[in-house]
């Protein structure tokens, strides 16, 4: 992760470079006029800066008495500046703040097979809400500094400050070593840009990618985009069918979980099955009689999608079960079933 420093810490910066440069002036001014040594100029250097009030190394000649008085009055401002920022700096936090984000970016290049979200807008916000609540490993890519520090007050979501749109963030995200990339930024073009630039860095990654208009999603299809989705179309689609399908709806929204339901849908590979389930059938299984769940679909790795699949359907690699059931039955299918 890119470390993002606060403003209070690039004055701090700054104010040290001032006084790096403040020194070289002092040591510089002493060795020339006064043909101190080095050890001698910085003593002085920093007598100067500090307005201590310590005795002088040995008496000054005119010329070094005019580039003192000169160089402790700038001095004296840029010691107040120094002042005031590492005052700010304490007092606020700031420090704690950067070795945070140091910490941070440590554990963001251990990340691998994670998800990077580009843009926290609302399509972003919910996808990351989505993403915590099935633990899932993440990183968010957002421009706008006002947002990530407004969210970290509430969550503890990992994010890159920069534009998503350039190759550099994308790779400090780590676009390499990602599974996923979710780009939901507000301009279509932006998020083509994206998936051009994903699919070039990491060709086997999958892209998700929003669209506003048609065409958008033409292409994003073809700049590389594993899915696209039309969030205005959804809404729209969706306020019709409350009115030609109300119940249909009624039952989808029991799955998605508004209202609080516990009704959910659960995917289950062949991989995670436990070995003795393995090149069984569905009747082998059991699931419905042990768990409650219900199989509702079936992903077969040659035929694709079967929709109530028969019991004598067997599981083999590359298959998919699609399981619905109230959240306490997936839970005790998980235990009986797989390895997590």
């Amino acid at each position: 992760m890119a470390v993002v420093l606060p403003g209070n810490i690039r004055k701090l910066m700054f104010a040290s470079l001032l006084f790096l440069v403040s020194m070289f002036i002092g040591i510089f001014g002493y060795v020339t006029i006064e043909h101190f040594s080095l050890i001698d100029a910085a003593y002085m250097s920093i007598l100067a800066f500090s307005t201590v009030g310590f005795s002088e190394v040995q008496p000054l000649s005119q010329q070094g008495k005019f580039f003192s008085v000169l160089y402790i009055t700038i001095n004296l401002g840029i010691f107040a500046y120094i002042v005031s920022v590492l005052s700010s700096v304490l007092f606020e936090g700031e420090l704690r703040k950067i070795f945070k984000n140091i910490a941070s970016d440590r554990e963001m290049k251990k990340l691998k097979n994670h998800i990077i979200v580009c843009g926290f807008g609302k399509n972003g916000a919910m996808a990351c809400e989505e993403l915590e609540a099935a633990g899932k490993e993440f990183v968010v890519i957002e421009k706008d500094l006002a947002v990530i520090e407004a969210v970290h007050r509430d969550k503890k979501f990992s994010f890159i400050n920069g534009n998503a749109t350039l190759d550099e963030v994308l790779v400090e995200a780590g676009v390499d070593r990602a599974a996923i990339i979710i780009t939901a930024l507000r301009e279509d073009a932006d998020n083509v840009f994206i998936t051009l630039t994903a699919r070039e860095l990491n060709p086997s990654i999958k892209v998700i990618a929003k669209a506003t208009e048609v065409n958008s999603q033409k292409k994003l299809y073809r700049a590389g985009a594993t899915h696209v989705v039309m969030p205005d179309y959804l809404g729209g689609t969706h306020m019709a069918q409350l009115i030609t399908k109300p119940y249909v709806i009624e039952f989808l929204d029991l799955i998605s979980g508004v209202g609080g339901s516990k009704l959910a849908l659960e995917e289950v590979s062949y991989e995670k099955l436990k070995p003795e389930f393995h090149d069984k059938t569905i009747r082998e299984l059991d699931i419905r009689n042990k768990t409650g769940a219900t199989i509702l679909a079936f992903k077969d790795d040659v035929k694709g999608f079967l929709f109530n699949p028969s019991s004598s359907k067997k599981i083999t690699v590359g298959d998919v079960l699609i399981l619905l059931g109230h959240t306490e039955n997936i839970d005790k299918f998980r235990a009986l079933y797989t390895h997590s």
